[in-house]
C-alpha cells in the first residue's frame, strides 16, 4: 500500500519531497517484503555512503545531477535518467549537486 502520498491526485514527485540544507532527506512511500520505493533529496555534497542493497535497486533522478557509484564504475545521472543498481553490490549515492530521486527496489 502507497503511503505518505494523495491518492487520485495528480502529482510531481519531485515536488513530494523538499531540500534541507547540510541533509539528505527521505520520503518512503511503499515498504513492504517485495517492494521499496522512496523520494530522496540531497543537498550538494551531501551522499549516502557505501552499502547494499537485499534487492536490485531502479534510482531515477527527477531534478538535478547526482553520482551513483556501482562497484567502482562511476555514472553521472541528470534528470530523467535512470540507472539499475544491482542486489548484493556495493553501492553510493553522492550530491554533486542539489538533486532529487526516486528509488524503486524490488527483492
Amino acid at each position: 500500500m502507497y503511503k505518505n502520498i494523495e491518492k487520485r491526485t495528480t502529482l510531481k514527485l519531485k515536488d513530494l519531497v523538499d531540500y534541507q540544507d547540510g541533509q539528505v532527506v527521505s520520503k518512503t512511500l511503499v515498504q513492504n517484503d517485495f517492494v521499496s520505493m522512496t523520494l530522496f533529496s540531497f543537498d550538494k555534497g551531501e551522499e549516502i555512503s557505501t552499502h547494499a542493497s537485499g534487492g536490485d535497486a531502479m534510482v531515477t533522478v527527477l531534478e538535478g545531477t547526482g553520482r551513483f557509484t556501482i562497484d567502482n564504475d562511476i555514472f553521472i545521472l541528470n534528470e530523467g535518467e535512470t540507472l539499475i543498481m544491482p542486489k548484493d553490490i556495493p553501492h553510493s549515492v553522492f550530491g554533486e549537486e542539489k538533486f532529487k530521486m526516486q528509488i524503486v527496489v524490488s527483492f
